[in-house]
Order: C-alpha cells, then structure tokens, then sequence
C-alpha cells in the first residue's frame, strides 16, 4: 500500500471508534481560540510547559500498555498457530497409521470442529449450525448440551485414538504421540481461555481514559498563546495520537473479539479446515477467507 493511501485509509483504523471525541476536542480547541482563551470571562492562564512534561510522561504510560495488550494479542497468534500445527499432525498421523478412510474422515472433520467450536467459544456465539456439517450426530447432540464444547471435541477424539490403539492395531507410541497432540490442543484451548477471561485490571483502563480526556479537553489552554489560530489543528492532531492509542489497546486487549484488529479467527478456523480436508484428497474445498483487518476499500 501507498504511503498516500495510508494516510486516508479508514478500514483498520479506529478513527471510527474515537471521530466523536477527535469533534468534540476540535470544537472546543476552536472555541477557545476564537475567544482568545476567556472561558465566561475568566482567562485561563496556561502555558505549553506542564503539557509537555505530562505529554511525555502519559505517552510512557499509553507505551506500556500498548505494550501489554499487544503481548496478550501475540501470544494468542501462537496459541492458533500452534493449534494449526498440532491439527496438521494429528491428521497425518491418523491417515498414514490407520487403515480405515471412513474413520480417518470422522477423526479429521471432528479436528476441523473443534477449530470452529473454539473461535465461537472465545466470542461467546453458537457453534451447532456450523458443527453439524463436520460432526456426527450422536456427538452433535452431546454438544447441545456442553459448556465447553471444544473440550467435549477432544475428549471424543482422544477415545478414538484409544479405541484404535485396542482394536486397529495402532502402534502405542504412535498413539503416545498423537496423545500428546491432543494435550497440545487442550493446551491451546485453556491458553486462549485464559486470555479471554482475564482482562487487563479495570482500574487501570480507567484511568487512562480520564487522563488522555482531561489532556485532551484542557490542552488548547496551552498551546493558542504559542499556536494562534493554529490551535485546533494541532490539538486535533495531538488528541488523535493519543485517543487512537488508548482505543487501540483496549481493541488488542481482547483479541478474539470482531473488531478490525482483532485476530481474524474466521480466516485462521477457515484455513485450518481447508488444510486438514486437502490431507484427506478433498478437492471441493472452502474458500479462503481473508483476514479482516487486512481488507481495505
């Protein structure tokens, strides 16, 4: 992408979360330079001073939250990353040791679901319309009444494995080692949980919020003696900087909401699916679904 339509891009960018604020700022930033910084008759005497030394010190802090946030969002780009991989092996592993290609698609599909049933799990929407195309029926019914779906999955997958190990004469170390495929999943899926269900402290979000407003709202105080008439550009401009970075930590603070920069877990689920159904010489396949945050008008 250009540099020039970087500059005017709006898809990704969370100008349409903060564009109120950035208004409100402009509006008063114009107001005070209009009335040459009298607020009902009494001058406000600021300088630019204490703004920077407050500048510097809330543009630390908004670094080490971004900084925060931005672990919680990568670590949850490894956890998928490692379920891609774990999914991969697993189906590998049961195609080339098992000899039976009907029981081979069952256990592969059933991988293929619980990709699906973990991202509907993370963002709190129903996976049983999607699972009945990759699920049996007997284990589509149990999942009607599960909590943790995703888990009821691999309990089912891990007695496949089991039963194949007593009665198709799956090797015991391979089946020890699809087992532990199966931990690395269940592994991935309390990671992703955790995640999701600890949020960054309340308290600390609050007041960050009130600090950037409070910046914001009394900073055209101390910039109209320096920058005249060029008081609400610069504000606007400031507040942008500022407003955007809070609005963006609190996007990545939970990454697998739907949110332009969040994890794009349809497109993560949907390639995972398309991957394990290419391994059992499928041609039909899905198609791909891009990431979200990467389509731009």
């Amino acid at each position: 992408m250009s540099w020039l339509r970087m500059l005017f891009v709006v898809r990704g960018s969370v100008l349409p979360q903060i564009w109120m604020q950035l208004a409100i700022v402009a509006a008063l930033a114009g107001v005070v330079t209009f009335t040459r910084g009298d607020l009902f008759g009494w001058r406000v005497g600021l300088t630019y001073v204490p703004f920077t030394s407050i500048g510097v010190a809330l543009a630390i802090f908004l670094g080490f939250r971004n900084t925060a946030s931005y672990e919680r969002y990568w670590e949850a780009r490894k956890l998928w990353g490692s379920m891609l991989n774990a999914s991969r092996s697993l189906s590998r592993q049961y195609i080339a040791w098992v000899d039976d290609r009907e029981a081979a698609g069952s256990f592969v599909y059933r991988l293929i679901g619980f990709a699906h049933a973990l991202r509907h799990h993370l963002r709190g929407t129903d996976p049983l319309p999607e699972l009945a195309n990759v699920v049996d029926a007997p284990l589509h019914a149990a999942l009607r009444a599960a909590h943790c779906r995703p888990m009821l999955i691999l309990q089912s997958l891990g007695n496949t494995v089991a039963d194949a190990a007593r009665r198709e004469g799956l090797h015991p170390q391979i089946a020890a080692v699809m087992e532990q495929g199966l931990t690395e999943l269940a592994t991935v899926l309390g990671g992703c949980e955790r995640i999701a269900n600890t949020p960054i402290p309340f308290a600390y979000s609050v007041i960050i919020h009130r600090t950037v407003s409070i910046y914001c709202l009394l900073l055209p105080f101390g910039l109209l003696s320096n920058a005249g008439i060029l008081t609400p550009f610069m504000v606007t401009f400031v507040a942008y900087t500022f407003l955007a970075l809070d609005a963006l930590n609190e996007e990545l603070e939970d990454p697998f909401g739907s949110m332009p920069n969040d994890l794009p877990l349809v497109a993560l689920s949907t390639g995972i699916e398309i991957t394990l159904r290419e391994l059992l010489g499928e041609r039909e396949l899905p198609r791909a679904t891009p990431a979200e945050h990467f389509v731009l008008p």
